[in-house]
């Protein structure tokens, strides 16, 4: 056996896991039909061992196959040129050297000012640099355009300004506060993967009303984080009404939430074994009236603003990743299904009934449109899961009691993309394998890309329709 089957959040033991020879891993992984979720190294009795998690969404099944190599390999980016940062975090974390890797640079360990940004020869070319700090508050990254005049030939993204060191953290001690710090927009997705990792690998089961109410609060967090961000863009081309009706919408969602759990952004809610807090009738009824207020109030907002020929102007053909080269460098979440990319990870979920929304063009009219289109998809999840809510709501606490070597890999879909918690225990029941990928970590490049051939002036508007995260990605 050289791959073997595996479930979201299904713990199995590291015995079962297969080792096949590096042509048949190559193989298996650099298949069209097939996207790479995950891909790492970890040094295992005196040897280097690759493990790849690979999906085929189409079936709704994911994949584990390993390999061992040398203290190089032959680099698979030129094959699948998605795995390029996976690579290179590979290289920086483990020192095993990808050979004829085409850009083989720094992911998050920075050495002071010798980053060796792309130059240009030509007398045409001039360089603008803009951060790593910032004039506003947003977090430190820095950006290296080469532009022929005010058009973009060419832009380097620099992070790991606030590498944090969270992996080795999570080895160490384990929490559901540290998963909620991963990144602060994406609390409620970090932690929920965090907690069902840690409860399979504990065998603690999860209520089903319990399970729901983590769904609930998910897609609460993706409903705030898209219509501020419908917002952001409006402001970015100077269509204030939309921003500021929307910035004030999107905080009647986050308030709901700070009344389910205490807190704007969802911290404190989850707990290993489920939630610390239950939907009564009073908050069950608090949701379905913000779920209407908030649609209502962005039906209006988003009509006239896609009705406004000067908005529509700065986003259409702005920005633009086709669906082939949003494949190739592997892109994920709402940015991908925006390129006509048709994978969601709530495929792998609890949801029923549920269908994938895309659209084509790739541009940042497509990722601001299909923001609204998942505002009301979420709408119609919460609504359905409301009506489900059922059973028991238990207030028992537990603790870590981790089986000892064991592997569980947990995936959910973040309002960004699909965030993985892949985790092993040692014979002692010690983690001694905390692997987390947000969804900016494949996405970042595709905003490099978008950028290209556009004016610099764009660039606010194609990153806002990205909306990225630094801490995500440093991690």
């Amino acid at each position: 056996m050289d791959v073997i089957e595996i479930k979201n959040n299904q713990k199995i033991k590291r015995a079962e896991i297969p080792v096949t020879d590096f042509e048949n891993f190559t193989k298996k992984i650099i298949s069209y039909d097939v996207r790479v979720v995950n891909l790492f190294a970890k040094k295992e009795n005196g040897q280097n061992r690759l493990y790849c998690i690979f999906a085929n969404d189409k079936e709704k099944r994911l994949f584990l196959t390993t390999t061992y190599v040398g203290g190089s390999y032959p680099s698979l980016t030129l094959k699948k040129p998605c795995l390029q940062m996976f690579e290179r975090v590979i290289y920086e974390e483990e020192n095993i050297l990808p050979e004829g890797h085409p850009f083989l640079k720094p992911v998050r360990k920075q050495d002071g000012n010798n980053y060796e940004f792309l130059k240009s020869h030509d007398l045409q070319t001039h360089e603008v640099a803009v951060g790593p700090v910032h004039a506003g508050i947003i977090e430190p990254g820095h950006f290296r355009f080469l532009c022929n005049g005010e058009r973009v030939n060419h832009l380097e993204i620099q992070l790991g300004f606030q590498h944090r060191g969270v992996e080795s953290l999570m080895k160490k001690r384990p929490s559901i506060q540290l998963a909620e710090s991963i990144c602060g927009d994406s609390t409620i997705a970090h932690s929920m993967a965090y907690a069902r990792a840690m409860e399979s690998l504990s065998n603690i089961d999860v209520t089903h009303r319990e399970k729901l109410i983590r769904l609930i609060a998910l897609e609460m967090e993706r409903m705030a984080i898209h219509v501020g961000d419908i917002g952001a863009v409006a402001g970015d081309v100077a269509y204030q009404m939309a921003a500021n009706i929307l910035g004030v919408t999107r905080t009647l969602v986050i308030n709901t939430m700070l009344e389910l759990s205490g807190s704007r952004f969802g911290k404190g809610l989850m707990k290993l074994g489920g939630v610390n807090y239950d939907i009564d009738d009073v908050i069950r009824e608090k949701i379905l009236k913000m779920l209407d207020e908030v649609n209502d109030r962005t039906d209006k907002t988003v009509k006239a603003m896609f009705g406004h020929a000067t908005v529509v102007s700065r986003l259409e053909n702005t920005g633009v990743v086709g669906k082939k080269r949003a494949r190739e460098i592997g892109l994920v979440g709402m940015a991908a299904r925006a390129c006509g990319e048709e994978f969601d990870a709530r495929i792998y979920d609890d949801y029923s009934n549920f269908e994938i929304t895309t659209l084509k063009t790739g541009d940042v009219y497509a990722r601001t449109y299909l923001r609204y289109l998942e505002i009301k998809k979420s709408t119609t999840l919460i609504k359905n899961m409301l009506a489900e809510l059922d059973g028991e709501f238990s207030k028992q606490r537990y603790t870590l009691n981790l089986e000892p070597d064991s592997f569980v890999f947990s995936i959910l879909e973040g309002w960004r993309g699909e965030i993985c918690h892949c985790v092993m225990t040692d014979s002692n029941s010690f983690i001694d394998t905390y692997k987390i990928k947000d969804a900016s970590f494949n996405n970042w490049f595709g905003l490099a890309l978008a950028v290209r051939n556009n004016q610099i002036s764009d660039f606010p508007v194609c990153n806002k329709s990205f909306n990225l995260s630094y801490c995500g990605f440093d991690l």
